[in-house]
């Protein structure tokens, strides 16, 4: 009768934790909502940049942010969060068929691609 508790107990402890997981929102397809998101985010998460135009891949998941000053920010979703990158012009791109692909230069944070992006 006991095994039957402790089952029941971790069941239950399951079933709360998935739960509120699903409340906060965790785990669930973020994406960038648009060009505005994309300029915005760039500005909050790199110091000193002022976004101007933007790119964002048709799903969501990364967009290209030019800077005024002649940089660009580089975001992606990584999780439910966006990283950013700030790098200098010219870039590393390459036309794929899903779109255009941008190296970051950056081993950890990898290679980007923009879907449905041909060029920029």
């Amino acid at each position: 009768m006991t095994q039957l508790y402790i089952f029941a107990g971790s069941l239950a402890s399951i079933l709360f934790m998935t739960a509120v997981a699903w409340a906060l929102g965790l785990g669930r397809g973020s994406a960038i909502a648009g060009t505005q998101e994309a300029r915005e985010t760039a500005e909050a998460m790199i110091s000193g940049f002022d976004a101007g135009e933007a790119l964002l891949g048709s799903d969501g998941k990364a967009a290209l942010v030019h800077g005024n000053a002649g940089d660009v920010a580089l975001l992606k979703m990584h999780g439910a969060r966006v990283a950013a990158r700030h790098l200098r012009l010219p870039l590393a791109t390459e036309a794929t068929p899903e779109g255009l692909r941008i190296d970051s230069g950056d081993r950890r944070f990898g290679a980007v691609l923009l879907k449905g992006v041909s060029g920029f």
